[in-house]
């Protein structure tokens, strides 16, 4: 029943963008004792055989809110999803017309029922309306402990309409907080549980996230998406030590009905499945953002905020959501560059050339034709995600995005002179993968501003496979792998007899090497693949 506007300008991107801020803090306030936490059912409790979020919230009979919304979006990450409602609303897009409180005593007999039979995992709770229902809630907590406790303050309507008392807000801090694993005001609910203190920058949100931290939950995330002075939907994470910005791209739609509600339900449904805090918000807002480009044009009513489609990925499948992102780190270690040359040398087709690659071992694989007629070069691509996908192996096509989205690739590697990632963001929409090019600590700074999800840095060696491009040497690769947010996977002039080297520098957020001739002007590539791959995998055991 919260309605998080995370909408209003282009397409969002498929992974989270984080930024780590050092916090302020000097110290953390102390943690309630063990006595005083809640611990798993006990073990005599009927296990469900999947992972299980109850949802203590309000029944929108629009639909695209509180329960129902709660419901979907655990259905659609794989948890089951049972309810405890709290009110009965009567609502539509054009706002709430009534709301109906269930009386104290029988939303206890709800939990009672819910709690004592069904392997609770995690609770999370959406409209609260009285203080007496706070209290029952906490009561049945301490009864019936759970592994975590999601809090959705919901307090009043996108249209205004109060949700929740005001004398709510006392016995929200005083009590609930303090059981909770994560609170997830937006901007507005924040403002109000601090007592209507001005919430305007990104900076007063992190001041806010600090404040409620105090208040006893262990993590706070603050949502900034009815901040509509920030070109971004900025939500801000905080652990007691670290501030972590998650970015977003707006996206035009009024179909915005129940985000705040849906995000909350897919963290807890993470949660249920073992998942970390962090990355159960950033698989949340990945979900949240997925929803809403999709379904950004249905027209679901009359009202100025309509619902969105929770099980979209039944209908478009290239979307990766869930527990699973579309794009890991470490798939960067053996990163195989096609070339168009480097095929006819040695009568190769393209698809020839990326089946031998993944045969041998390559961990993702970028095609970079560019002599190949578009024609070509499309049939090409299509056959070569067929293998890939089959094998696991991303996608990802040099600079075309036209041939990206025609194939449906899953991402696409950008130079300096191409366009922006961000600007390939938009065309390519959430669930992609987006590569830039960086030669320096600026151009992986402007990489992680614009959306990318890891750059390419080098030549660390020289190379003939591009003309004028500059060799930056081990101290170059240092550089910008140490100014970098992102990923980075070395790349120029790298073979089997230097690659250790790269590898050996240490360098963190260095994730493996891509390379061209090593491969792709040799007699078999298949064969030179896996001799790399060995390479590797033993210097980085050494490591």
């Amino acid at each position: 029943m919260e309605f998080l506007r995370y909408a209003m300008a282009s397409p969002p991107p498929q992974a989270v963008h984080l930024r780590l801020l050092s916090s302020t803090l000097s110290s953390q306030r102390p943690r309630p004792p063990p006595s005083t936490r809640r611990y798993r059912v006990a073990a005599s409790a009927r296990e469900m055989p999947w992972p299980h979020v109850l949802t203590v919230a309000g029944s929108d009979s629009g639909g695209g809110a509180g329960i129902q919304a709660d419901i979907k979006s655990c259905a659609a990450l794989g948890a089951y999803c049972s309810s405890v409602v709290t009110a009965v609303t009567a609502q539509n897009t054009a706002g709430v017309q009534g709301i109906h409180v269930v009386p104290e005593e029988f939303i206890r007999e709800q939990l009672n029922s819910v709690l004592s039979d069904m392997s609770v995992d995690v609770v999370k709770t959406g409209m609260l309306p009285s203080i007496g229902i706070v209290k029952v809630l906490c009561e049945s907590l301490k009864k019936f402990p759970v592994q975590a406790l999601v809090v959705d303050p919901v307090l009043v309507s996108t249209s205004g309409d109060t949700l929740s008392a005001s004398s709510t807000l006392s016995v929200y801090r005083d009590e609930l907080f303090a059981m909770a694993d994560i609170v997830t005001p937006n901007v507005k609910e924040a403002s109000r549980l601090l007592g209507d203190v001005s919430l305007h920058t990104v900076s007063d949100m992190r001041s806010a996230a600090e404040s409620i931290y105090k208040f006893g939950p262990k993590y706070v995330l603050v949502k900034g998406g009815d901040m509509p002075e920030s070109s971004d939907a900025i939500d801000v994470f905080f652990d007691g030590k670290e501030f972590i910005e998650l970015h977003g791209h707006r996206i035009k739609t009024h179909n915005t009905h129940g985000t705040g509600c849906t995000l909350a339900s897919c963290i807890a449904s993470e949660l249920a499945k073992g998942a970390t805090m962090l990355h159960a918000v950033q698989v949340a807002k990945n979900f949240v953002e997925s929803a809403l480009h999709h379904s950004k044009d249905l027209i679901i009513g009359n009202g100025p905020q309509g619902p969105f489609d929770h099980l979209f990925k039944l209908k478009c499948p290239p979307y990766n959501v869930g527990s699973q992102p579309s794009f890991k780190a470490e798939q960067l270690f053996l990163y195989a560059v096609t070339d168009s040359g480097m095929n006819k040398k040695w009568g190769r087709s393209i698809k020839e050339s990326v089946r031998a690659a993944i045969e041998g071992g390559a961990t993702i694989v970028q095609l970079r034709e560019k002599d190949a007629e578009t024609r070509e070069f499309l049939e090409a691509a299509k056959a070569c995600m067929v293998i890939c996908k089959s094998s696991g192996v991303p996608l990802l096509i040099n600079d075309r995005v036209d041939i990206a989205l025609a194939c449906k690739a899953d991402g696409v590697h950008v130079g300096q002179s191409d366009m922006s990632a961000s600007e390939v963001r938009e065309l390519l929409g959430p669930g992609k993968i987006i590569g830039v090019s960086c030669k320096t600590p600026a151009q992986a700074q402007q990489a992680w501003n614009d959306g990318a999800d890891y750059i390419g840095c080098g030549g660390v060696y020289p190379t003939s496979t591009k003309s004028n491009n500059p060799t930056l040497g081990f101290e170059g690769l240092k550089t910008v792998c140490l100014a970098s947010k992102l990923p980075v996977v070395a790349i120029g002039g790298i073979n089997a007899s230097n690659a250790s080297s790269v590898m050996e520098l240490g360098l963190p957020n260095l994730k493996g090497v891509a390379v061209v001739s090593a491969l792709f002007d040799r007699e078999c590539v298949a064969t030179e693949t896996r001799n790399l791959r060995s390479i590797l995998t033993n210097t980085c055991s050494r490591t």
